[in-house]
């Protein structure tokens, strides 16, 4: 028997429905933000990823799916949705007389080898959303309160944003020197990931999940410390902003996320003050260094899985809709070709219908009528079909109508 591989998972049933129910909601949140939606390759040129995400983070290092392909290109399955949306951007030259935002969300699969554990597959669903063009700190309030509200609106009214900031690229180089001078002594006293990542990408280390409750970590100098007059202000004003849009936040000085690419705001999204949903930031540099303009960037992404198991430990409840609305039985071949006649103009009209398809009996179709939960059942009959009329029958309170062919679709929208 072929199974499926480590780290992936069918989606089907009644979690797909708790999926596509999770969907619908950000769809229509972004909706509302004016983000438009993208789809990008699952695939793309392992430079893309190299250069975009940086050569030095774990993801590149450690956890990508690389292959060449027959004509021997180097290629990588997409690990998260950023650098690709970047590319999209600089690829169709819509930086070319920007007057507004290129406002844009995706909802894809991506792919990172690591340990499979709960809330964490090597293939996963994440949703997340970018926005081009503008360097205004409103745009970034806009970006934590869209992320902010997706996880609202999914029931999860407990979550936090940890918000913090590296500052532009001199604020950022500054630190980066400073944590650099701090660590040196101490290198040895901590892990051996974080020895290499020292003098290749020491923000890094802050996010190390061994060290994590290291004295010499928690002692590290604080990125806002580092940030020179503008990059503050910049903080200030984002403050500002946040509590304008009531949105419920707090200043985290360790939190750099794992990334090469951002600068100024970094920010997360946490359940309980300790579980982390998803995260974000703005990326000014990126497009840059993808071959386009500098050109000022900002975005978030959550996974799915993640969100998914953080509904369930907290007892929300998901609408599932395991019912049909009629089901149709019969038991002659002119019976038959009605019920298929039937079902097809009431699923043409916005009902979800169901007849027989293998050959049951009719008391095993009247079975099929309460496994699909059916609110209506109708058993076809030679005798009424001549007069053009159905017996239509509620399934809950077993009253029963007798029903014009024609006013059918009439009198199911009086009715549901």
């Amino acid at each position: 028997m072929i199974t499926k591989q480590k780290g992936t998972m069918d989606i089907y049933g009644d979690m797909a429905k708790k999926r596509q129910y999770i969907n619908d909601i950000l769809v229509s949140l972004c909706e509302k933000y004016n983000y438009d939606y993208i789809e990008t390759p699952v695939f793309e040129s392992s430079e893309l990823f190299h250069r975009g995400v940086g050569e030095t983070t774990d993801m590149v290092q450690k956890e990508t799916y690389d292959f060449k392909d027959r004509g021997e290109r180097d290629i990588t399955l997409r690990p998260e949705g950023t650098a690709g949306v970047v590319r999209w951007f600089v690829e169709n030259k819509l930086y070319g007389n920007m007057t507004d935002p290129v406002k844009v969300f995706y909802n894809e699969k991506m792919y990172r080898y690591e340990r499979p554990q709960s809330g964490r597959m090597r293939e996963f669903t994440q949703w997340g959303f970018e926005c081009f063009g503008s360097d205004d700190v409103m745009s970034d309030a806009e970006v934590v309160s869209l992320a902010y509200n997706a996880y609202r609106l999914l029931g999860l009214e407990n979550v936090t944003i940890k918000i913090n900031s590296l500052g532009d690229n001199e604020s950022r180089n500054n630190y980066r020197e400073a944590l650099i001078n701090y660590l040196k002594p101490h290198i040895n006293e901590l892990c051996e990931d974080c020895k290499e990542r020292l003098e290749k990408n020491p923000l890094r280390i802050l996010d190390c999940k061994i060290d994590a409750g290291s004295d010499i970590l928690k002692n590290a100098p604080k990125t806002l410390d580092y940030l020179n007059e503008e990059s503050k202000e910049r903080f200030e004003k984002l403050k500002n902003y946040l509590d304008l849009m009531d949105i419920n936040y707090e200043v985290d000085t360790k939190l750099v996320r794992g990334l090469d690419y951002y600068n100024h705001m970094v920010f997360e999204v946490v359940l309980d003050d300790s579980y982390a949903l998803g995260g974000g930031g703005r990326y000014n540099g990126l497009v840059e260094t993808l071959g386009g303009p500098s050109t000022p960037g900002v975005g978030f992404a959550m996974g799915y899985d993640r969100t998914l198991l953080a509904i369930e430990e907290n007892n929300i409840n998901i609408p599932i809709n395991n019912s049909i609305d009629v089901y149709f039985l019969y038991v002659s071949d002119t019976e038959k070709e009605t019920a298929a006649y039937l079902t097809q103009n009431l699923r043409l009209n916005g009902f979800i219908a169901e007849t027989d398809e293998m050959q049951k009996s009719l008391k095993a179709q009247f079975k099929s009528v309460d496994r699909f939960n059916s609110k209506y059942f109708c058993v076809l009959n030679d005798e009424d079909l001549k007069k053009n009329e159905v017996v239509l029958k509620d399934n809950k309170t077993k009253e029963e109508e007798r029903v014009n062919i024609n006013d059918l679709v009439d009198y199911l929208d009086m009715h549901m």
